[in-house]
Parts: C-alpha cells; sequence; structure tokens
C-alpha cells in the first residue's frame, strides 16, 4: 500500500463531518444572504482542496493508477461500470412509475445543474474521498466490514435523487468492494468516474429521450437492468463473504 493511501486511512470521520457541516452552514448562509452562489459544486471543490492539504507530502505513486488497469481489477471496473449503468435506468424507469402514482418526493442534494465537470470529475474524487476513503476506513475500526460498507454506502445514496437512491447504493457498495479488495481509492475513484462519464455521454447523446419515449428501448434496457441486478447482487454477496473471511 502506498503512503497516500495509508494516510488517507489515518483521518479521522469527526474531523470530516465538522467540515461537511461547516461548508453546508456557510452554503445555506451565503445562498440565504444572496452574496454568493456556493452550491454544491464548490462544496465538493473545498473538499477536494482539504484532502489535498491533509495528504501534503505523501503524493499518489504510479503504481497507484498502474494497479488500476492491471488486467484482473480492469476487467472488473468495465463490467461493474456497465452493469450498474444499466441498473440505474431501471431503476429510473421504475421511479417514473410510481412518481405517476404518488406525489413526488424529493431526497435530491446531487450535482444537477453543476455541470459536466462537476458530475464527471469532482463528484467522483470528492465522494471516493469521504465514503470510502474516510467513511468506510473509519466505520470499519467501530463495525464488521459488512455494517461499513452498508452505512457507508447508504449515506452515499443519500446524496441522490429519489429515482437514483437504490442504485446509488448499490454502486456504493460496489465501490467499497473495489475498495477494500485493491486498497487502493484510485482503483475506485476511476471507476465512478467513468460510471458519470458513460451517464452523462448517454444523456448528451439521448436529445430525443429515446430512452425513455421509444418503448422497444425501454423494453430491452428494463431486462438488461434486471440481468444486471442479479448478476450485481451475485457479485455483491460473493465478494462480501470473502471479505468477512478475511477480517475475521
Amino acid at each position: 500500500m502506498s503512503l497516500f493511501n495509508e494516510k488517507l486511512k489515518n483521518i479521522h470521520l469527526k474531523e470530516v463531518l465538522s467540515l461537511i457541516i461547516l461548508l453546508f452552514v456557510i452554503h445555506y448562509v451565503l445562498n440565504e444572504l444572496n452574496i454568493f452562489k456556493f452550491d454544491l459544486f464548490w462544496v465538493y471543490v473545498v473538499l477536494i482542496l482539504y484532502f489535498i492539504f491533509r495528504l501534503r507530502g505523501s503524493l499518489p505513486q504510479k503504481s497507484d493508477f498502474a494497479e488500476v488497469f492491471e488486467r484482473n481489477v480492469f476487467s472488473q471496473i468495465i463490467v461493474i461500470t456497465i452493469l450498474n449503468v444499466f441498473l440505474s435506468y431501471g431503476f429510473l424507469y421504475l421511479s417514473n412509475y410510481i412518481l405517476d402514482i404518488v406525489p413526488p418526493l424529493d431526497f435530491s442534494y446531487s450535482l444537477a445543474g453543476a455541470g459536466l465537470i462537476a458530475t464527471v470529475v469532482i463528484s467522483p474524487i470528492s465522494e471516493e474521498l469521504i465514503f470510502r476513503g474516510v467513511f468506510l476506513n473509519r466505520l470499519k475500526l467501530a463495525v464488521p466490514t459488512l455494517f461499513a460498507v452498508l452505512i457507508s454506502s447508504l449515506l452515499f445514496a443519500s446524496l441522490h435523487s429519489f429515482g437514483s437512491i437504490t442504485s446509488a447504493f448499490i454502486f456504493g457498495m460496489c465501490m467499497a468492494i473495489l475498495y477494500l479488495k485493491t486498497d487502493n481509492i484510485f482503483v475506485a475513484i476511476f471507476t465512478h468516474f467513468l460510471n458519470n462519464l458513460i451517464a452523462e455521454v448517454i444523456v448528451i447523446a439521448d436529445s430525443g429521450r429515446v430512452m425513455f419515449t421509444s418503448e422497444i428501448v425501454v423494453f430491452a434496457v428494463s431486462v438488461l437492468a434486471v440481468i444486471s441486478f442479479v448478476l450485481i447482487l451475485r457479485f455483491i454477496f460473493r465478494e462480501l463473504k470473502v471479505l468477512n473471511i478475511n477480517n475475521l
């Protein structure tokens, strides 16, 4: 394990939580007073700057990035990303159906509207450093690995909108497993980056909303979503069993 990943594990949870609370207070006050539009994009930027400051003197090594592209790791990254993209659309279809029946529920704390850079770059870096780098590692010291994965994934999912909460929770568990297997935060960051990039490319390319208006496309993606759901659950249960055995 590199010094960067080792030092990341030593950041205290209460320190990060205190900073997050402070940033959201600043976010609320500045926006209420109309002084400066301190939106969630800037909250995440400040959090990344905080990690850069805390991890100073321990630059990532070439091996940290090289591991991302090792054959066995990279193949898992690609499979997990593709399955999660289909799964997320499946849950979006389901949520749209539910919202047609019941009043809309807004649980959204996402970076919607913050731009492509925020979604594809800022979000993956900051969220992985926080939820896997700090939350998961600190929770592991207090509770069994399984509970640490579940809690950190639930917290991660809470940042997302109603239609994405379930798929974000499952994706969070996949990121936690990849991180625990490799002990390398850059594997989780790259996977998160790739997932968001593909999702954004689909949104931009689908200007005619074919993904939501064509019955044939909706049916095909729904079938793939069900298959993806089964495969992802198999992956999660298998890997968590191995991780729990290794952490006894």
